[in-house]
């Protein structure tokens, strides 16, 4: 079938525009400091996106609809009372003497998240729903009983040049030009022991690539998660939640350490790994680590203590030449089914984390000892 001519036209003017984009990102330093300059976030300015053809293990998993999010209703008291830090802030945390923003960020590795001090989830929900969609993002998942919220695929429209042809002849046609780029992002909202929330972004991302020797057709392929387009996030967030600019900025710089060390414990042919941490903190750590190998979860039973997980052949792709090569070679049989990740109590400070079965017996096969030691390394 023959394109037209203003068809190959747009293609091109979108292949320049990739081009011009992947040469600026490759020349910028993308440091945390770049990403948390106010010009560096905007896909509010972004049309709809076309339909991507996306890899099974970055899509965004089906939720019952038993988890949807009920109707938007006015409470007798409104919205949550804010109160007035010792800065002049009114804040939607409750400052404490630690906490005098009423929020801190702690981190876990390249991995960043918000504690609120004082506020439940259901305080928080009707927050973060505004957030998003006020920052241009359609949500995709919002199940406030599972604590996840998914937007749906858009375009970071700051990052197309703004070179002399598109500020003249190119306004005329912008809807030609992509950064060749689309981003979802996936927030996690825990309650914790103490009655303050915790809250953590991640980041999915895909590029276009252009194909065929002239390079007028293109597929779309995932792409690293960006940590500093994460924690560029939390600001934000933490500015909707009444922090000025300057006070998230030095929150996400001073963010605590997270955590103790994990030991695995060995128990016949299988192991199990050992956080000397409540549950609550040790649910949240294991929930990061999951993400940050890629996993997709499925869904999350926080009263069981279980995430149903799974990882895909892309994926194997995808951390080739990283740490996930080291447990899953080219050789290794490459697992679709779920695997359930429980994390239990096993003292007041301490907490197991194993791969169990659908009975809740431990899950002894090489695959799941592989993912204990996939999260073993994480953690540590």
């Amino acid at each position: 079938m023959k394109r037209s001519a203003f068809s190959t036209h747009a293609t091109r003017l979108s292949a320049l525009s990739l081009g011009l984009a992947t040469v600026v990102a490759l020349s910028g330093c993308d440091t945390l400091n770049d990403w948390l300059a106010p010009d560096r976030v905007n896909y509010k300015a972004a049309e709809t996106a076309p339909a991507l053809t996306v890899p099974s293990d970055l899509s965004t998993a089906d939720i019952s609809q038993r988890y949807a999010a009920p109707p938007k209703v006015n409470s007798l008291g409104g919205g949550t009372e804010r109160a007035l830090t010792p800065a002049g802030n009114a804040t939607l945390g409750v400052p404490t003497a630690q906490d005098p923003y009423g929020m801190h960020v702690e981190s876990d590795g390249d991995r960043r998240f918000l504690v609120v001090d004082g506020r439940t989830p259901d305080q928080i929900w009707p927050q973060l729903q505004e957030f998003w969609t006020d920052n241009g993002f359609t949500l995709k998942t919002d199940a406030p009983a599972t604590g996840i919220m998914t937007t749906d695929w858009a375009e970071n429209r700051a990052n197309i040049p703004d070179d002399w042809f598109r500020k003249s002849i190119g306004k005329l046609v912008d809807f030609a030009y992509s950064s060749g780029t689309r981003d979802m992002f996936r927030t996690q909202v825990d309650r914790t022991a103490n009655g303050s929330t915790d809250i953590s972004v991640t980041h999915s991302a895909m590029e276009e690539v252009l194909t065929g020797q002239d390079k007028t057709s293109s597929r779309w392929e995932a792409r690293p998660r960006n940590p500093a387009l994460e924690a560029a996030f939390l600001a934000k967030i933490m500015e909707k939640f009444g922090l000025t600019d300057a006070q998230a900025k030095q929150l996400i710089t001073e963010a605590r350490p997270a955590g103790a060390k994990v030991a695995v414990e060995q128990s016949g042919s299988s192991s199990t790994l050992d956080i000397a941490e409540p549950f609550d903190r040790a649910w949240l750590r294991v929930g990061l680590a999951l993400d940050r190998t890629n996993f997709t979860v499925d869904n999350r039973d926080r009263e069981k203590g279980l995430y149903y997980v799974h990882y895909s052949d892309s994926m194997q792709e995808l951390k080739k030449d990283g740490l996930f090569s080291k447990f899953f070679s080219s050789n290794t049989p490459k697992p679709t089914r779920q695997f359930l990740v429980n994390v239990r109590p096993k003292a007041d400070s301490l907490t197991q984390v194993a791969v169990v079965d659908a009975n809740g017996q431990l899950d002894s096969s090489t695959d799941a000892q592989r993912i204990v030691s996939l999260l073993h390394a994480q953690l540590n």
